[in-house]
């Protein structure tokens, strides 16, 4: 890709052992590869401490990670539901930063029982819409989404959710890049305002 190209961060939503997490989330990384639009760094809870991001103000590990958010354009938050709302290392990883997410639009792609992960997906849209960040209606759900897995244990949904997850990397595609550039005119007169 281009230095030119979209940083996309793709976030689990989930930090479980064995968790589905991983057979949605390498099923959307295979997906955005397919379309070449974006450049994909996993952020993955398993992978960061998130102890520290409960416990202390500003560590390596917040630090690290609000670097991460603030170089993405646009995210991708594959999200579990557990008890009718989102996971603890959703909001870590959320409340970890603030002014990284803002003017940058957030998809969804969601899993669960027999809501596949939609309530958690409307918290979700709240708690963005605090960070001024721009929650895309268009999403992709997976209703009892094991079902949907074939005998090496891949994800292999049907046509009506591969058609959703085109219109979902379709719409993200062209939100990131306008709010790139609403960013990097805000950026520019910021910088004219103090010379």
């Amino acid at each position: 890709m281009s230095r030119a190209a979209l940083r996309l961060g793709l976030i689990y939503g989930s930090s479980r052992r064995g968790r589905f997490c991983d057979i949605m989330g390498q099923w959307v990384q295979l997906r955005l590869a397919q379309s070449g639009m974006f450049d994909i760094d996993l952020v993955d809870p398993q992978q960061i401490d998130l102890a520290a991001l409960l416990h202390q103000e500003d560590c390596p590990t917040r630090q690290a990670l609000r670097r991460r958010l603030a170089d993405a354009d646009c995210f991708i938050l594959v999200t579990p539901e557990y008890n009718h709302g989102y996971t603890a290392a959703t909001k870590l990883i959320i409340d970890a930063a603030s002014r990284e997410w803002a003017e940058k639009p957030v998809a969804f792609v969601s899993y669960g029982g027999i809501s596949g992960g939609l309530r958690a997906v409307e918290q979700l849209r709240l708690v963005f819409a605090e960070l001024h960040a721009i929650a895309l209606r268009d999403s992709v759900s997976l209703a009892n989404a094991w079902r949907a897995t074939d005998a090496d244990g891949r994800l292999v949904p049907g046509s009506e959710t591969s058609q959703a997850m085109d219109v979902l990397i379709g719409q993200l595609h062209r939100w990131a890049r306008t709010l790139r550039q609403v960013r990097q005119v805000d950026t520019a007169m910021a910088s004219t305002q103090t010379q």
